[in-house]
């Protein structure tokens, strides 16, 4: 699953960002509970509903190390993300980056790869963000839509691109 990538500069006169994905493994259970807290913790207190301790405690409750992947620059860690196999497609979840990374263009290259493999196989990707939540624009210019949502949630989905096609089998 490692995969070595650059990512695209978001804004003029920002340097393009060299990353790679490594699998997740019981050591980064904290390091990813703490910037989950650090990067969720502005909206939920918007919304109310921010606590030290559930907002670490959902994640170790919900980890993954199967699905999830450690994004790594410059050979320390900048964030994660799991991508979780389901009925229906794949669940994008725990994506989160490293506050100082945020806005480089970091998050549009990594959920580029994660697509393109959810394309190359054909299965729609659903996710859920918190109402208000920046990341939702993020999302809509990935081609996500809204599907539903509720006082705290907004649950989106894409489609898979109608361009990739799969290569006959022999």
């Amino acid at each position: 699953m490692d995969a070595t990538v650059r990512a695209d500069g978001a804004k003029p006169g920002i340097e393009p960002i060299e990353w790679v994905l490594r699998a997740a493994g019981p050591a980064d259970v904290e390091v990813i509970a703490e910037l989950r807290a650090t990067v969720m913790r502005p909206d939920l207190e918007r919304l109310g509903r921010f606590d030290e301790h559930r907002v670490r405690q959902r994640f170790r409750d919900s980890f993954s190390e199967r699905h999830t992947s450690v994004i790594v620059v410059d050979g320390a860690f900048a964030g994660c993300v799991t991508v979780r196999p389901a009925e229906d497609g794949r669940w994008l979840e725990h994506f989160y980056l490293a506050p100082d990374l945020q806005g480089r263009g970091l998050g549009s290259a990594v959920l580029r790869t994660l697509l393109r493999r959810a394309d190359a196989d054909r299965v729609p990707v659903r996710l859920n963000v918190l109402q208000g939540s920046a990341a939702q624009r993020l999302y809509e210019r990935h081609g996500f839509t809204v599907e539903a949502q509720d006082p705290i949630d907004v649950f989106m989905v894409r489609p898979p691109a109608a361009a990739v096609r799969r290569p006959p089998h022999d």
